[in-house]
């Protein structure tokens, strides 16, 4: 059930719950500066929804009975993001609150000999990340999806050059069916530009350039505080025209002096001179792409994610340094390692899936998206993102 009335008066009341803790309904009135009429009639259909509950009375000790205390039911929902990949599938959950409760990483659907066979190897993905969590099915109210490729705002893949098996398909429909709830699937890299801009490093900052650097370059932008797509939802799929030296086709990276990135960096930390020469003419031809994007967009920050991000003295400092030849402006431009690392796609998916479809996730049409909590980091050595384990993103 979606409710219609009193709409803004109900969001506000469940989003103060959600967002800064248990309420009394005097609580809420003097908080929201609303009467305690409308506060009542407001709990009384966040309950009755199941969005609310009763939480621990304060007993201040004087006489009489404490008054009703009343909690954002957090666990009555469960918010899905998978991140989809070719090198691995990565599945969040997260609760109605945005408390990420569960992250799990799975094999790639580059195993999987069809396009029929990856989709349904990330259907059990899913399912067996909720029930190593025991939850049931039925509580998933939404699912966010990250896919290599471009894809409409229905969640068909208009052409994917990672997996084109899927090209032309309606991945959403076939969740949909899948898991009887809304779908919302946007391309990966966007969604890690929304992750990263949601609860990265990027919070707070509404124009910015996100650029996955990994196996190939590809773009996510953020402007005006929410995700670019185009008219033909192809906005960023810009890395093999920005930057020169790429796959035309792919925008796939190539390496003279080895075969993959990690050994070119290996080699150059290790003093060889050719791999050095061929990682300063890529960040130089790096640092010249991210010129031709700044003065096209004008960002606020710039922010560096993929795989070879968490090469810092390799790649970021000497990029840092390499900007401002290319521009030559009077100002500086901040790039920003991505926070996020490798499972910033799959946050990115739940914030979307939560812009998406507040509707049926909370009931309320005009609900905002929570803040989303992730895990705790890994201990180091663990993460993903790491120049020795690129993964393939587009």
């Amino acid at each position: 059930m979606v409710v219609t009335s009193p709409l803004s008066i109900v969001a506000r009341s469940a989003l103060q719950l959600r967002d800064a803790g248990p309420a009394t309904v005097n609580d809420l009135s003097r908080s929201l500066e609303i009467s305690r009429t409308s506060v009542e009639n407001a709990v009384t259909v966040l309950a009755d929804s199941g969005l609310i509950v009763d939480a621990p009375v304060h007993n201040g000790g004087g006489a009489g009975r404490p008054a009703r205390r009343y909690s954002f039911h957090a666990a009555a929902g469960t918010v899905v993001g998978v991140d989809i990949g070719v090198a691995s599938v990565r599945v969040v959950l997260a609760d109605l609150a945005g408390l990420v409760i569960a992250q799990r990483s799975y094999s790639g659907v580059a195993e999987q000999p069809d396009g029929a066979s990856k989709l349904a190897a990330v259907i059990d993905d899913v399912r067996r990340t909720l029930s190593a969590v025991s939850i049931p099915a039925s509580k998933v109210r939404a699912v966010g999806v990250s896919l290599p490729g471009i894809v409409d705002d229905a969640g068909r893949v208009t052409t994917s050059v990672v997996i084109p098996e899927w090209s032309g398909i309606d991945i959403g429909s076939q969740l949909r069916h899948a898991f009887g709830c809304p779908v919302a699937v946007d391309n990966g890299v966007r969604l890690a530009a929304v992750a990263e801009h949601h609860l990265g490093v990027a919070q707070l900052v509404d124009d910015v350039i996100y650029l996955s650097v990994g196996n190939r370059i590809a773009m996510g932008l953020i402007l005006g505080g929410r995700p670019r797509r185009g008219i033909h939802n192809a906005a960023g799929d810009i890395g093999r025209l920005a930057f020169r030296g790429l796959n035309t086709e792919t925008g796939q990276i190539s390496w003279r002096t080895a075969p993959t990135a990690a050994e070119v960096f290996t080699l150059a930390r290790g003093g060889d001179t050719a791999a050095q020469q061929e990682l300063d003419g890529f960040i130089d031809e790096l640092a010249h792409g991210i010129a031709t994007l700044t003065m096209t967009v004008d960002p606020a920050m710039i922010v560096i994610g993929g795989g070879l991000s968490a090469a810092h003295e390799q790649l970021l400092d000497p990029l840092r340094a390499a900007l401002p030849g290319h521009l030559g402006l009077p100002f500086q431009v901040p790039i920003a390692e991505a926070r996020l690392g490798a499972e910033a796609a799959a946050h990115g998916a739940v914030v979307h899936a939560f812009h998406r479809h507040a509707a049926e996730i909370y009931g309320i049409e005009d609900m905002p998206a929570p803040p989303i909590t992730p895990l705790p980091h890994e201990p180091a050595g663990t993460d993903d993102t790491t120049v020795e384990n690129i993964e393939e993103k587009q």
